[in-house]
């Protein structure tokens, strides 16, 4: 049977919708916003090229070579103890526990979507209330988005590679860029660009700490899609000759870009129309749409086509983060791909409605511990663990127990003189900083 093979777009429209999502339009601004907007964003920057960059390309490589699930993958290419080193591929259960919260918080921006058709709040307590509401008490809306997601990812998931998730990026990815890209030209027509200019690229160290230094390193993983096995899956569907390095610098370049605009777009909104740049989660959710409604009939098509980028973004990386576990059931136990899309997506959906209800007054109580509901356990885990673990891993394997000879044939040609860095940092930079974040993330450190 043939196997279903990347195009070289393709994979890189895929990689970066897998690598472009929630966390470059959503959680990138806010966490901007929180510590001081440009010393961040420098601290940011410098973490994706020498760490984020570095792991990506040791992720695909693991992929590349292995031409299989992760698991078998880690498996194959160990060249003794394969039975432990096999336990490094189930990185592809983050992703499935990620979409656990992740489905949900889709179903909320899906809700959105609806609501800016409709009505926007008109000040930013109005605003508060109305998610508030959704998110504590109203079970049915939620719920019905939740299952939207559902039946909208694993659809993709069952058509396959490239019926599937191939497809879906081919139109997705270039809708969310032209969407985004036609509100930021807008935005830069405004007199508060400038503002948003220096508040992103104006540092202010004095509002910089280690925490700062420990979350741009933990975003940088998850914004771009590491450490739980999505980019290694795709990487197996990759036409053999490609080259690693080039494709890894435009997923990276383009996720980046992307959290730029995003944030350069959304601060210039919020300095013109709202209060400025506003902290915490509640920045697009809260705060934006207030904004969008000071813009008058314009802010309602925004805010429209705001949410469904945001939407297009959390589909794209959605898919990626399901893909890993299916592999593995197909390549593992030979299921059908219906089989193990439907599995894999009966988990995450049965599984997240009980995330779901525990943030709803009457629920919640009982689905808290430790001072965290599951939604935010869940969150938590993957963040704080499973993400910097699978890095930790990957760095270790691909420096430590691949063949040298192996990694430099198929690298050094492609990075050249850069080669004996890369695969420096990979043995002792990158496994210190990941060892770091995870003890910091986990309050150890």
């Amino acid at each position: 049977m043939k196997i279903a093979r990347f195009s070289r777009i393709g994979f890189i429209l895929a990689a970066a919708g897998s690598a472009v999502g929630l966390g470059n339009i959503w959680k990138f601004p806010y966490i901007a916003g929180e510590y001081g907007g440009g010393a961040f964003v420098l601290i940011y920057l410098a973490t994706v090229l020498l760490i984020g960059f570095s792991i990506m390309i040791a992720e695909m490589l693991i992929g590349y070579l292995g031409r299989k699930d992760t698991v078998t993958s880690f498996e194959e290419l160990a060249p003794k103890n394969k039975n432990l080193w096999k336990l490094g591929g189930f990185q592809g259960l983050a992703g499935l526990f990620i979409m656990i919260f992740y489905s949900v918080v889709i179903g909320w921006i899906f809700n959105y979507i609806v609501t800016s058709l409709t009505s926007l709040p008109s000040t930013v307590e109005e605003a508060e209330i109305t998610f508030n509401a959704m998110l504590h008490t109203d079970v049915f809306t939620q719920l019905f988005y939740h299952t939207l997601a559902f039946i909208w990812i694993t659809y993709v998931l069952t058509k396959g590679i490239k019926g599937g998730i191939e497809k879906m990026n081919l139109f997705l990815m270039p809708a969310l860029m032209i969407i985004l890209s036609s509100m930021f030209i807008y935005a830069t027509t405004l007199g508060a660009f400038s503002q948003a200019v220096s508040f992103m690229f104006s540092p202010d160290w004095s509002k910089i700490n280690s925490e700062a230094f420990v979350v741009a390193v933990g975003h940088a993983f998850f914004t771009l899609s590491l450490g739980m096995g999505a980019i290694m899956t795709y990487s197996a569907s990759m036409e053999k000759g490609s080259n690693l390095v080039k494709n890894a610098f435009w997923v990276v370049f383009l996720d980046t870009t992307i959290a730029i605009v995003a944030g350069l777009m959304l601060f210039t909104f919020l300095y013109q129309y709202g209060s400025g740049p506003a902290k915490g989660p509640g920045l697009v959710f809260i705060s934006l749409p207030a904004a969008f409604y000071e813009m008058g009939i314009i802010g309602n098509i925004f805010a429209v086509l705001f949410f469904i980028a945001l939407a297009f973004a959390g589909l794209t990386s959605s898919v990626s983060l399901v893909e890993p576990m299916v592999q593995y059931f197909i390549d593992r136990f030979s299921w059908s791909r219906l089989k193990a899309s439907i599995s894999m997506g009966l988990f995450f959906y049965l599984v997240g409605i009980i995330a779901l209800l525990s943030n709803i007054d009457g629920y919640k109580e009982a689905l808290t511990w430790g001072g965290k509901n599951f939604f935010d356990w869940v969150d938590f885990f993957t963040a704080a663990v499973m993400l910097p673990l699978g890095g930790l891993i990957m760095a270790i394997f691909v420096g430590f127990i691949v063949e040298k000879q192996r990694v430099e044939s198929i690298m050094r040609p492609q990075l050249g003189f850069a080669f004996d860095a890369w695969y420096f940092s990979l043995r002792y930079i990158t496994p210190v900083a990941m060892f770091v974040v995870m003890l910091s993330l986990m309050g150890i450190l």
